[in-house]
Order: structure tokens, then sequence, then C-alpha cells
């Protein structure tokens, strides 16, 4: 996709959801309208990170909240807020003997996008699967909870980068210009997300911030059998 256009992005659902996403729950007199997107910056909820309050030392951690700049919508007001940790091994999946992944987390990602051009926020509080650490950058998935914008148990991925030497931190989603692939059609379609799935982080935040804190992957549980090698399945 080397040239990005209105249309290119609207053929795959892009437009709608930047004009609603958010994660950030309206607040509990919300009325019917803000319940349909149409909230104000007055009455849509702001985005902060609480804590979780039972986070361990020394674990994989992403928190912070912050806007950010996205070139295909300056003149909007788009806010991330992002609360996670690890917690390996702790979600058995079906037919995997281990009782979890390495990459297990838990935690709150918060999002709200004010449209300028309509006065419409969208909003979306969705819950941390997956996070995964590489020096000052995270990845990590979570899984929509609550929303005026996206259907429950959607999920999407977010990349945080955290600033260095002055740098400003930087934030990536997983909708917008990535993420997406032929249909039957021969048109696009927005792909789905797997764990810890996210793009670089393109977008520079303009206020706010983020720390990510690095651990290396833990070691598998006791007696548990070795991961296959990579790319063995492909072989």
């Amino acid at each position: 996709m080397s040239v990005i256009t209105a249309r290119t992005l609207a053929a795959v659902g892009v437009t709608a959801l930047l004009a609603g996403f958010a994660a950030v729950g309206p607040p509990a007199a919300a009325s019917t309208a803000e319940a349909r997107g149409a909230a104000s910056p007055a009455t849509a909820p702001s985005i902060a990170t609480a804590g979780t309050g039972h986070e361990k030392a020394g674990v994989a951690r992403v928190r912070g909240a912050g806007r950010i700049d996205y070139v295909y919508s300056p003149d909007d007001t788009i806010r991330f807020g992002v609360d996670a940790e690890a917690v390996p091994f702790t979600r058995p999946l079906p037919g995997v003997e281990l009782p979890g992944l390495p990459t297990d987390a838990r935690g709150t990602v918060r999002i709200s996008h004010h449209v300028q051009a309509t006065g419409r926020t969208g909003w979306s509080v969705a819950d941390v699967d997956c996070l995964v650490t590489g020096g000052g950058t995270a990845t990590l998935t979570a899984t929509v909870r609550r929303s005026n914008a996206l259907d429950p148990g959607t999920r999407f991925g977010v990349s945080v980068q955290q600033g260095r030497q002055g740098q400003p931190d930087r934030l990536g989603f997983s909708w917008g210009v990535v993420n997406v692939a032929a249909d039957t059609t021969g048109g696009l379609k927005a792909s789905p997300v797997g764990s810890c799935m996210a793009p670089a982080p393109f977008a520079p935040v303009t206020d706010g911030g983020f720390a990510v804190r690095h651990t290396e992957l833990p070691p598998l549980p006791a007696g548990s059998a070795r991961p296959a090698e990579p790319h063995s399945r492909h072989r």
C-alpha cells in the first residue's frame, strides 16, 4: 500500500474506526447520545492510569497516559491510557501443555478519540492479555470490554516506546494504515490481531508520557517441555 487515500482507508473500515474509537468508559450518568458516540470534549471521560494495585517488582510493565499526534487526523484529540504488567503462564490454552504463555499479562487500555470535524468522541476500555518488552519498547494486546465504537471481544494491538535523550515517547496501534489483507473480492479488509502483535510506535506523544520497564522473558515452569525451535513447523 504505497499510496494512502481516504478511499483506501474507508475500504478497510478505518475511517469509521478513527471517527469513533477510544478506550475510556463514558461517565456514570452518560446520556444515550453519548453512549452512541456523540459526547463532546466537555462530557467525554478523561484518561488516567490508576495503577493495578497488585503489581510485582521485577516484572515487565508499561504505564502512562498521553495524547498522540496522528498524521491522518491532525485536528483530532486522540488519547491513550495504558496500565499493563506481565503475569507469565497464567492463561492456559487448549492443547498446550504449558499453563499459559510467557507473555501473559493483565491490565487495562483506555482510548478516546474526539473528532474535531463532527464533535463526536469514540471510546473503548479493553483488558490486556499479552505484553512483551525489549529495552524501552513494549508491545501489548487487549480485548475490548466496553466501547461505543467496537464490538466487545475485539482485540487490538498497541506499541509504546519510552523516549530517550530528549526524544518524545511514541505509540503505535493496529488500526489505521496497518494490519490489512485482501478479501475474496480483491478489496481490503482488516485482519485479526494475534497476541502481542502491534506495529512500530509510529505516532509521537505530544502530551503526557509512558514508562516501560523491560524484563527478560521468564524461564519455563519446572517440568515443562521446551518449545519448538523457531520456524521448525515451516521446514
